[in-house]
């Protein structure tokens, strides 16, 4: 008899790897399935998998009305722990800067040097880029900005006074403060943008449907069981809970605003 098999995608921050891997794993057993779970190099590997861990903004320029049909489909997102996050499936992106630097509030950074992670993220790029525009600065804020590849490098990269400042997803600069405690003496945050719907498990549209109803049940009950909720807390999640396609539409608003006002590229 062969193996049923469902191959998962990741293309989230590398702290968050084993506990997705932990999640997948567990759903598969609890439906019949071995995954195969890979670190995605480019978005377009998400056409190749069946299930995905993917940053809002590649999401919802890879589904409608960008692409018809939708090859992808939001399943469930994560509930973050902490008071800000109000028991709903959103995240913010912190703006940090070093502790000794002089900045007090994100208008201090006007022509300062800044790092972003990659031009397809939204807490990384998209929110900022957007959060430029709401303020009128379309003409170039920062002195210079400089991709760093990965949230954990900006960071670093802020820490080493390599740059004066970056935004940060609230979940990943939480478990870096946490896991490097010498971090949290480096860096200070000034401001905080968002919240935009934080990242979703996505699946294909190819899936059966009953199937992918069944994937979004077992995550959305997973953290009753106390070992789950044990190892999900350690990336500070709660709960995942459904969510579906609109639930994206704050991130298309900002990048259609973006895009309205040519505002293409972060500077």
């Amino acid at each position: 008899m062969s193996v049923r098999k469902l191959r998962v995608i990741t293309f989230l921050a590398p702290s968050m790897e084993k506990i997705y891997r932990y999640t997948m794993d567990y759903a598969g057993r609890q439906l019949g399935y071995e995954m195969e779970f890979v670190v995605g190099e480019v978005y377009e590997d998400v056409f190749d998998a069946d299930l995905s861990f993917i940053c809002g903004l590649p999401y919802v320029l890879r589904t409608a009305p960008r692409l018809e049909p939708s090859p992808i489909e939001a399943l469930v997102a994560p509930v973050l722990q902490g008071e800000r996050y109000q028991g709903k499936p959103i995240y913010f992106s912190d703006v940090i800067v070093h502790r000794d630097s002089p900045f007090q509030k994100f208008e201090d950074l006007r022509g300062c040097s800044w790092a972003f992670n990659e031009p397809e993220s939204q807490s990384g790029y998209g929110i900022t880029r957007y959060s430029l525009l709401q303020m009128g600065e379309t003409q170039g804020f920062f002195g210079e900005v400089i991709e760093a590849g990965f949230h954990q490098k900006a960071v670093r990269m802020v820490a080493n006074k390599t740059v004066d400042a970056s935004a940060i997803d609230s979940q990943v600069l939480a478990i870096e403060l946490r896991d490097y405690p010498e971090l949290a003496e480096q860096l200070r945050v000034i401001h905080t943008i968002g919240p935009s719907t934080i990242q979703p498990i996505a699946a294909s549209s190819k899936l059966a449907k009953k199937l992918r109803q069944d994937l979004q049940a077992v995550f959305s009950e997973m953290h009753t069981d106390p070992e789950v909720a044990d190892v999900i807390a350690g990336g500070f999640v709660e709960r995942f809970v459904p969510v579906d396609d609109s639930d994206y539409n704050d991130i298309r608003d900002m990048l259609k605003a973006c895009e309205a006002a040519n505002f293409l590229e972060l500077r």
